[in-house]
């Protein structure tokens, strides 16, 4: 054997062997399945990583949040497996990845309900949806408590102070379709990157008012029941009355892949969708897309 055989053996033994260690069965390095989007969805998400790992081990799940925006912009340039999303995909969303030759598959893997939060001293225990369109929505005429007939201990001068989230946020879009009837926010809002954040502020802001995922709620802030037309029952945010529809700020959550999973994403979402994965969804507050029976406890 000359030198360039030599080397070429070597080169050829070094190949079989780097491959095999890139395989899920060769020990060194697992799977990636990488999910991004929904700030709603992220911290089931990341339950949902975490208890696959001791199902599947050779598969990692790598959860990033961000908005459910940033999500479908993730999937749509090919840097993720799986986008999650608190709204349904925007039509300019779905061309762009039809443009590419293929088409968006959308999964339900549960439902939410979002909702309004205020500080604990906060004396209002109900809002109607038109109430929240004059508080939040641009032309609304509501910038005190004092003109919803009440005062907040603690709140200087009574003006309401309003905690949104960003606008990539499907939390932000779906809470503009339901509760301002698609008209624009006012300027002036905090708007803030996350669910949780919206809750601490609040927590800590006697005149504020937010609105996130319930599955976000803390018993340190107050959250009244919503009115959908003057005189109807005041339905209060929970999993039962998402899964019946009776709380009129109730949403579907979504995955999102590009054309039919195969393989391991597959088997991933399979699972999730299973009994074991839905009653991980319904311990971390959201309401199971379809009838579990979970363990007690």
């Amino acid at each position: 054997m000359n030198t360039n055989q030599h080397y070429a053996a070597i080169f050829f033994l070094l190949s079989i062997l780097l491959a095999a260690c890139g395989r899920p069965d060769g020990g060194s390095k697992r799977a990636v399945i990488q999910n991004k989007g929904s700030d709603t969805l992220v911290n089931v998400a990341q339950a949902w990583s975490e208890a696959y790992q001791g199902i599947n081990p050779g598969i990692a799940v790598a959860v990033s949040g961000g908005g459910s925006g940033t999500g479908f912009a993730a999937l749509i340039n090919g840097t993720v497996d799986i986008a999650n999303a608190s709204r349904a995909i925007k039509k300019a969303e779905r061309e762009q990845i039809e443009a590419r030759g293929s088409s968006p598959v959308e999964y339900i893997v549960g439902y939410d309900a979002l909702a309004v939060f205020i500080h604990a001293n906060n004396p209002i225990d109900r809002f109607s949806l038109d109430q929240l369109t004059d508080i939040y929505g641009e032309g609304g005429t509501v910038e005190k408590w004092t003109q919803l007939g009440i005062e907040v201990p603690g709140c200087r001068d009574q003006e309401i102070v309003r905690v949104s989230r960003q606008n990539n946020s499907g939390t932000y879009a779906y809470f503009r379709e339901m509760a301002l009837h698609d008209s624009d926010f006012k300027l002036g809002s905090r708007d803030l990157h996350g669910s949780k954040d919206v809750v601490d502020l609040v927590q800590s802001t006697p005149c504020a008012i937010g609105y996130s995922g319930i599955a976000y709620a803390t018993d340190e802030v107050k959250i009244p029941c919503i009115l959908t037309t003057d005189g109807s029952d005041c339905i209060s945010p929970s999993i039962d009355t998402a899964l019946d529809g009776t709380y009129p700020i109730a949403r579907e959550l979504f995955m999102y892949t590009i054309g039919e999973p195969t393989g391991a994403v597959k088997e991933y979402l399979d699972w999730i969708l299973s009994d074991e994965g839905q009653c991980i969804l319904r311990e971390k507050g959201y309401a199971p897309a379809k009838a579990v029976l979970c363990e007690a406890g």
